[in-house]
């Protein structure tokens, strides 16, 4: 069934099925709806960047901060955790390579690729303490599911001072807990593109005072690019206990996930390749490679493209003392694989005949069928990582509070190792049609050795990273306070490489240096909601493992390869019974930053600026419409590089918005809410030479809601309605080569749920 049958038909079932459903009283749920929306609007709750660990509300905080609901988070629909981020201002995300492998971008900090400023945090404590390794960033290792209760994003801020002391984005997911009461959800989710998910989620009590949440899903589907066999699946299972005290909690939980999708890569600009393009299919999901100064030949089945199979385990002790003191310790354990194989385009599609033994036909591997001369063709690199990780992270804090004060004294300590594997290259032409197979009587192909790019890898890499932090915050009077945070941090890294998989160490790194980090804000609160905040804060991105292999000359040369960043951000908050408003303007300077456009490729040193508005707004009325609007207007410069000064900074959008209008209303006895996101992006360049310009585009997405008081609920959603054809990167190995990698197609999703309590 095409996606022109099944949407109608889908949004019919969805209506018929609620239109079944038993009476019920709406009248009374809608009210209580709307009351609780006018004080959720005012009484916004963030966790997230005090280093006391205690909770404030978004509108008194001095720092921009913004909070998704798991309501929130169910319109938004996100295809992977990355895709989420798009709803926070400031943050541009490319999340169109999949379930895994995004490239998220704050502020305007320079990057290319992965997500060097992104933490991601689970019940306060970063998954993985370094941002990003190689083929390997921090949303990767989390997906979304029915077990969170909400997520906040701290951008900039005080965020170079607490948690893991990276200075852009810190996105913390919080998990649902048990009550007195018995409560769950079990959901059957469906797609156009094979889908088939079940999620479920029960809490309750199992002593007094000591809770439960437990969840997961199960799910498996073709992908939203259809490879012709199941290239998405996994499960996911979350057990989260919680122990209330008299004077405070303990919480423990485990998160353990085997999930892993296809990786979608740049496909070749031509006639014939839209967004629904993948090079992944049943003819070449599996590959013979050679690595190795012995020419080593193994198969691997690049079906796995990227995921993660692991576990994130931790918890947390809360208390409150006499006299105002109270302590927070939290910690994480994280240990897994997260491997990446893939079929990665190098250069330009050509004609086979150009390339072709006879110049004019060649022999399909697989099928053995013929492709005449003015077949296209491309090299495709069959690139294979495997990679673990392992962490242990420990964040406690002591806080003495008082009349007009709070001040805090913290220590942090991660411990951390990644282990690689990789072959990477291995070039071959492959017919350009999805799933094309690979060629024979192509010399390039027969002899891997006459034209194959390879770099083959055995690494070992362990790190400790501590840090002694302090904050106080003071309070000169009902509306003016200020606050004041230090960091001490010491980082050590141990890690050799073995370039070529023949034993020899080619690089050899010991490490051990140590940052101060700084921030200091105002807040002038001159009515219960409604404030403006002032902020300054230095800050450092400290190297990690693929830092030191990429600017390894450096590294010998005493070079220290800590990336110093400067912010500065002035922010305007509001948030009334039916309507807030918080706008935040920035200033960001980020020194040695270095770019790598791949494995042992030339380094490229630069200093980057930025500056912009970012706008985090909404509108609630008692007739059931609301409206949503996150924008960012950012300016970036180049301002120190040796070949690009004067230049933009590579793929950030100089704009970009997201409106979200929404109307819930009866249906007789039955309760509907429809909405819709338009988002709307900027040109962006390519590369930091500002050559090859990526066209802005708009996107408009829907979906409709229909539930009734018994928890029955009917949930359906179209992604990219007009199926529009947009470029979310070009080709970063090659930023001249005619490839680029489209946003995800139109797809529609529809899910049935019971809620019980």
């Amino acid at each position: 069934m095409n996606n022109k049958q099944f949407l109608p038909k889908l949004l019919t079932a969805s209506v018929a099925l609620a239109l079944t459903m038993p009476a019920l009283t709406i009248a009374q749920e809608s009210t209580a709806e709307n009351e609780k929306k006018q004080k959720d609007y005012v009484e916004q709750i963030l966790v997230t960047g005090r280093a006391s660990g205690q909770s404030v509300r978004k509108v008194d905080a001095s720092y921009a901060s913004t909070i998704l609901g798991a309501e929130d988070i169910k319109k938004l629909a996100p295809k992977s955790t990355a895709d989420l981020f798009k709803a926070i201002p400031g943050v541009w995300s490319e999340s169109s390579g999949g379930v895994a492998g995004a490239n998220v971008f704050v502020r305007g900090f320079p990057g290319g690729g992965d997500a060097p400023f992104l933490t991601v945090q689970l019940q306060g404590v970063p998954v993985f303490a370094p941002p990003t390794l190689s083929f390997l960033e921090n949303s990767s290792l989390f997906r979304i599911d029915e077990t969170i209760d909400f997520m906040d994003a701290l951008r900039g801020g005080p965020s170079s001072v607490v948690s893991n002391g990276q200075p852009g984005l810190t996105t913390n997911f919080m998990l649902k807990e048990g009550s007195d009461t018995t409560e769950g959800l079990i959901k059957y989710t469906t797609s156009d593109y094979d889908l088939q998910r079940v999620d479920a989620v029960i809490s309750g009590a199992i002593a007094d005072d000591l809770y439960f949440m437990l969840g997961g899903y199960v799910q498996q589907s073709s992908g939203i690019r259809d490879a012709g066999f199941d290239s998405e699946k996994g499960h996911q299972v979350t057990l989260n206990i919680t122990k209330v005290l008299d004077n405070g909690k303990i919480n423990l939980f485990t998160r353990i996930t085997d999930d892993h999708g296809a990786w979608y890569l740049p496909t070749p600009l031509v006639d014939g390749v839209d967004n629904s393009y993948t090079q992944l299919g049943t003819l070449n999901r599996q590959g013979t490679i050679q690595y190795g100064p012995d020419g080593t030949s193994e198969t691997f089945d690049f079906g796995e493209g990227r995921g993660w199979d692991g576990s994130i385990s931790g918890g947390s002790i809360n208390l409150n003392f006499s006299n105002g003191w109270s302590f927070v310790d939290r910690f994480t354990l994280t240990k897994g694989n997260a491997d990446t194989l893939g079929l990665v385009p190098e250069g330009a599609a050509v004609d086979l005949a150009s390339v072709a033994d006879n110049g004019s036909s060649a022999t399909g591997a697989v099928t053995g069928n013929t492709y005449s001369g003015d077949t296209m063709v491309q090299q495709i690199g069959r690139w294979v990582v495997r990679k673990e990780i392992e962490s242990f992270t420990n964040d406690l804090a002591l806080t003495k509070k008082g009349d007009n004060f709070e001040a805090t004294f913290g220590y942090f300590a991660s411990n951390f190792s990644a282990n690689d594997w990789w072959s990477i290259g291995n070039q071959a032409y492959h017919v350009v049609t999805p799933g094309g197979e690979m060629l024979t009587g192509i010399e390039c192909n027969d002899n891997a050795d006459s034209c194959s790019w390879n770099y083959d890898i055995n690494s070992t890499g362990d790190g400790t990273t501590t840090a002694l932090y302090a904050a106080l915050e003071y309070q000169f009077s009902d509306q003016f306070s200020a606050d004041i945070g230090l960091r001490r941090e010491n980082h050590e890294i141990e890690y050799t490489v073995d370039e070529g998989l023949d034993g020899v160490i080619t690089k050899a790194v010991q490490y051990d240096e140590s940052d101060t980090a700084l921030t200091v804000g105002a807040n002038w609160q001159f009515q219960d909601n409604m404030g403006v905040f002032a902020r300054y804060s230095e800050g450092s991105k400290m190297p990690y493992f693929d830092d030191f292999r990429d600017n390894f000359g450096a590294y010998q040369n005493g070079e220290d390869l800590i990336k110093d960043v400067t912010q500065f951000e002035l922010g305007y908050k509001l948030a009334a019974e039916n309507f807030n408003l918080y706008a935040t303007g920035f200033f960001n300077e980020v020194k040695g930053d270095t770019f790598v456009r791949r494995p042992d490729a030339p380094v490229e040193v630069l200093t980057n600026e930025a500056y912009g508005v970012e706008l985090d707004a909404a509108y609630y009325n008692d007739s059931g419409f609301s409206v949503t609007l996150n924008a960012t207007i950012q300016e970036t410069e180049i301002t120190q590089s040796a070949t690009n000064q004067g230049n933009e900074a590579q793929r950030q959008p100089g704009w970009q918005l997201r409106l979200t209008p929404s109307y819930e209303f009866d249906m007789g006895d039955y309760f509907a809410n429809v909405y819709g996101t338009l988002s709307a992006v900027d040109d962006r360049f390519a590369n930091n030479e500002n050559s090859v310009v990526l066209e802005g585009y708009e996107k408009l997405d829907i979906g409709l809601v229909i539930s009734n008081v018994d928890g029955l609920k009917f949930e359906f959603a179209v992604q990219n309605l007009t199926d529009e054809d947009a470029l979310t990167e070009g080709d970063p190995r090659n930023p001249t080569a005619p490839n680029g990698r489209f946003i995800m197609p139109r797809s529609a999703t529809f899910s049935v749920s019971y809620e019980f309590y």
